[in-house]
């Protein structure tokens, strides 16, 4: 399946500078977005109303597994991407290996950054930098409830110890 949003950095900052020309508003959002859950949806819907468009940065398979450990993963990127693809809250998508976001919050300079409501605006990773470039960091989302930690939890606690033919039926 072709991933209509997704975008190099490179054509990335191309779009960024007409819509700066524009007059429009640029959200940054970034994540994992493996085991994707209702706080996702929650923090997306509410970072797409800060602005006009906004661009969600997606963690590599690579990076992930260096954050989160080698079990992860759950979903591939092309699985993520197709996934969040067809979420209307977000306009482009950017893949990336990095472990962090700065690279492309410098090269993109967006208006705002959201982050989810684990954060404080003084607590974001990408803090220094916002004072330093002068975008807005706005916390987004209904108060964190799960995770996808939590999810993955939830279904090795309920059928962890099944063998997958004693598993419920898909429907």
């Amino acid at each position: 399946m072709q991933i209509r949003k997704l975008v190099t950095l490179e054509e990335a900052c191309r779009i960024r500078e007409q819509l700066r020309k524009e007059g429009k508003r640029v959200v940054f959002v970034n994540g994992c977005f493996d085991v994707l859950h209702g706080g996702h949806i929650s923090y997306l819907a509410d970072a797409r109303a800060q602005g006009d468009v906004m661009f969600a940065a997606v963690n590599s398979d690579k990076s992930e597994r260096a954050l989160k450990g080698p079990s992860r993963p759950i979903y591939t990127q092309e699985e993520r991407l197709e996934i969040l693809d067809a979420i209307r809250y977000i306009d482009y998508l950017i893949l990336f290996d990095d472990l962090t976001v700065e690279p492309l919050l410098r090269a993109l300079r967006p208006d705002v950054h959201a982050k989810g409501t684990d954060y404080t605006k003084d607590n974001v990773p990408e803090r220094a930098i916002a004072i330093e470039l002068g975008f807005e960091t706005y916390i987004a989302g209904a108060p964190k409830e799960n995770s996808s930690r939590d999810v993955i939890s939830t279904v090795v606690e309920r059928f962890g110890g099944l063998e997958s033919d004693k598993l419920p039926a898909d429907r």
